[in-house]
């Protein structure tokens, strides 16, 4: 086992451990504070990450307030910081409060374990059995993880189902099998999504903040795109 591999699972698995007890043990206001500073970090490694974009976005304005608002570029270069603000200080602090507090502890814990099993699916089909690759947008992604992401998802289903976990009642049945796929297939996006703005701007990682895995935003990639979403499906009662 590589010394990088031993790194990823154990901070695999102490960042599971202070996510649980958070989720679990804080207050409501407390773990609203929580996502914020989540949604913080997360917003400044998207800055970071397109560091380069900004750059190249920003040259040749000038002070002029009418070119420098008919510029094309500026309307790039504002929409990184809009779409990061709007999406890390707003949406995300706003749609894990209101699953765990209106909606209920259980059900985000169970999308939780939805996104860090598919993860993991990903993850052990891809490397063992690789295969072609899914997309140019990120090389290492492959068919073959991308279906055991699909598989794995359905694992939480049938680990509370089996060991009848009390505090978390989801039957297994299709509509609940489906929406796990959902939630896998959101993950991937939002995976896909991250790692198309890492590749624009020649970057491995969105930072260095996690031993193994590189930036926060790395690590919870997927549930970020994931959370917003299952906000607004569950706003509208789709599920």
């Amino acid at each position: 086992m590589s010394s990088e591999l031993i790194k990823r699972i154990f901070t695999s698995v102490i960042l599971l451990i202070i996510t649980l007890y958070i989720l679990i043990y804080f207050k409501e206001d407390y773990f609203l504070y929580f996502t914020i500073a989540v949604g913080i970090i997360c917003y400044a490694e998207w800055l970071l990450t397109n560091d380069a974009l900004l750059k190249k976005f920003s040259k040749g304005f000038i002070p002029d307030v009418i070119v420098f608002l008919t510029n094309k570029s500026f309307y790039k270069y504002f929409s990184i910081y809009l779409f990061g603000f709007i999406y890390f200080l707003i949406l995300l602090p706003l749609s894990a409060f209101y699953l765990r507090v209106e909606v209920s502890l259980s059900f985000l814990l169970f999308i939780l374990l939805i996104c860090i099993f598919s993860d993991v699916g990903g993850y052990v089909f891809g490397k063992n059995i690789g295969g072609k690759k899914l997309t140019k947008i990120s090389p290492n992604k492959t068919r073959s993880g991308s279906i055991g992401s699909f598989i794995f998802s359905i694992f939480p289903i049938i680990i509370i189902n089996l060991l009848n976990i009390e505090h978390i009642q989801i039957e297994l049945n299709f509509t609940n099998i489906l929406f796990s796929l959902f939630i896998s297939l959101m993950c991937q996006l939002g995976d896909l999504f991250f790692s198309y703005f890492k590749r624009l701007n020649n970057k491995k990682n969105t930072g260095t903040l996690l031993p193994g895995h590189g930036g926060l935003l790395d690590r919870i990639d997927g549930l970020i795109i994931v959370l917003p979403i299952v906000y607004l499906i569950k706003i509208f009662g789709i599920y």
